[in-house]
């Protein structure tokens, strides 16, 4: 799964309708192989919520995920955030309110938080500014809360479970 999916999914539902978050030190060791203390966890979330944000922005004219419906940080917050942990790396977006995102160059020296934080913004920057961005979309399915990318023009949910879980919901809904 590409960093940036894998990143925002690490919300996801609890089972119980409810939300569950899976970020924590470890597992931005499993995947980015830097051990950070649990004080670099605050950052990190701001910086997953900047990018759902305008993940909820990208899915449009289409719902943003249910995880974010109340949560979404205004536009040019989430790209000042996102800029902003970019910076220790080259590429920054440009997003402008009625335009379309662009790339562009910056770099300054970091710490081991600062970089995480960048590798992470700079995966979200490449696939906001990229054709990927077009196929996103938020999982229509009851308590489904990701972002997923289709791979193909008919697919509707992020995985068959969640379409699974959509049929057997509207057929109760239509047999009571």
């Amino acid at each position: 799964m590409d960093l940036v999916l894998d990143f925002v999914s690490t919300i996801r539902h609890d089972g119980h309708g409810g939300v569950a978050d899976a970020l924590s030190a470890e597992w931005v060791a499993q995947r980015l192989g830097t051990r950070l203390p649990d004080a670099s966890l605050p950052a990190i979330v701001e910086l997953r919520r900047a990018i759902r944000s305008l993940f909820a922005l990208a899915v449009r004219p289409g719902p943003p995920s249910k995880a974010d419906a109340n949560r979404l940080v205004d536009q040019q917050e989430a790209v000042a955030v996102l800029n902003a942990a970019a910076r220790p790396r080259l590429t920054q977006l440009a997003w402008p309110t009625d335009g379309t995102p662009s790339l562009v160059e910056q770099a300054e020296p970091t710490d081991a938080t600062a970089t995480v934080l960048a590798t992470l913004a700079q995966a979200a920057i490449e696939f906001l500014a990229g054709p990927e961005r077009e196929r996103l979309q938020a999982c229509p399915a009851p308590r489904c809360v990701l972002y997923f990318v289709k791979q193909h023009p008919r697919q509707a949910w992020c995985k068959p479970s969640c379409g699974n879980r959509a049929r057997v919901s509207k057929y109760y809904k239509t047999h009571r």
